[in-house]
């Protein structure tokens, strides 16, 4: 049985640090940043919307973890090949070794999957193309039929029937599973990448040696067993419609600490959160504690309206000092920061370690 418990910790918003501008790329909105930091500087690659809700990645760097000092005027990375033709979307960015490594949504108007690129300066990226699973529902329909008395499997599937529902047969023979929030962990864990996704609702983890192993066989051994890579479901009164991976996994002694999504139905639509989970240092399938009530709800006018009201997504994080720096799109226009004392989530979450215990 569950213990019941109480959650002391959120965070303290510190505001807007990032709006629109008049450039043209930009103009409709920037949000969801990717964050790497290098000492006291905070690189943000982020997403900026122009009208028709087309997307690039812009390029900004902080001194601190709100003083902006530098803003590139063009985008720093773009679409370039057909399945990203409507916008390259919600970055996230880490480092192993000396390479850095972005990932990052395409989206060509009708499909939605993740992609890899990479860099060594933080100036050229070179993409690498997508790494989740491509393929059309009827197919994935068939590799996952088996499993489809697993209600997590269950709910992937019914998504995506869902949302082809309304499509002309011809498109829906071109239309692909949704997989979104590809974050990679800054390390490599027994000689491979590890990463987390997203095949909505759930989290599921995939590792691989090399990006050339991500090949269709792989993914439909990967899809044939995929209740075998379930992280998380949703599972609280803040996760009523999906969870998904947020700001890169951060190591600490006690495990692997990360910031994650969920959106919550309501009347009126959905509501997004920032939330918290420790996972297993060896084994990151494992979930050490996860926090009952989210750490970042949409409560500040900037959250509640903007390009789509009452959103709180977080996806990059910095550390200053004791404190853990929550960057995160706001309303999907803007981008904010949030702080809390990274202590004190590690010793809160490692008290609500009954996630398992059922």
């Amino acid at each position: 049985m569950e213990l019941a418990t109480v959650q002391s910790t959120t965070a303290t918003k510190h505001g807007v640090i990032l709006e629109k501008t008049e450039r043209a790329f930009e103009e409709l909105g920037v949000l969801n940043p990717a964050i790497y930091q290098n000492g006291n500087s905070v690189h943000m690659f982020y997403r900026a919307a122009k009208k028709g809700n087309f997307s690039t990645i812009g390029y900004c760097r902080f001194e601190g973890p709100t003083t902006l000092v530098e803003r590139l005027a063009e985008p720093i990375f773009s679409p370039e090949y057909i399945y990203e033709i409507h916008g390259v979307e919600d970055p996230r960015i880490t480092k192993i070794d000396d390479t850095f490594y972005l990932t990052y949504g395409t989206y060509d108007g009708l499909n939605a999957s993740g992609a890899l690129a990479t860099s060594k300066d933080l100036k050229k990226f070179k993409k690498k193309g997508i790494i989740t699973p491509k393929f059309i529902l009827h197919d994935f329909t068939n590799l996952i039929r088996k499993h489809l008395q697993n209600s997590s499997i269950a709910k992937i599937l019914a998504f995506n029937v869902e949302r082809n529902y309304p499509l002309a047969q011809m498109t829906i023979e071109h239309s692909l599973v949704w997989d979104k929030n590809v974050v990679l962990f800054p390390k490599k864990i027994n000689g491979k990448f590890v990463a987390l996704h997203r095949l909505f609702p759930s989290i599921q983890i995939f590792t691989f040696e090399k990006k050339s192993h991500l090949t269709v066989d792989f993914w439909k051994e990967y899809l044939e067993n995929l209740p075998n890579y379930l992280v998380m479901e949703p599972r609280y009164e803040h996760e009523t419609s999906h969870i998904g991976p947020g700001a890169p996994p951060i190591e600490t002694k006690d495990g692997w600490l990360m910031i994650y999504h969920a959106a919550e139905k309501r009347d009126k639509g959905l509501v997004y959160h920032a939330c918290a989970v420790l996972l297993d240092l060896e084994n990151p399938q494992k979930v050490i504690g996860r926090l009952t009530k989210p750490i970042i709800t949409p409560e500040e006018y900037y959250e509640r309206n903007g390009y789509v009201n009452y959103v709180v997504f977080p996806t990059g994080t910095a550390i200053f000092d004791d404190l853990l720096y929550i960057y995160y799109g706001a309303a999907d226009d803007k981008i904010a920061v949030a702080s809390l004392n990274l202590n004190d989530l590690l010793t809160e979450l490692k008290q609500n370690s009954h996630e398992n215990d059922i």
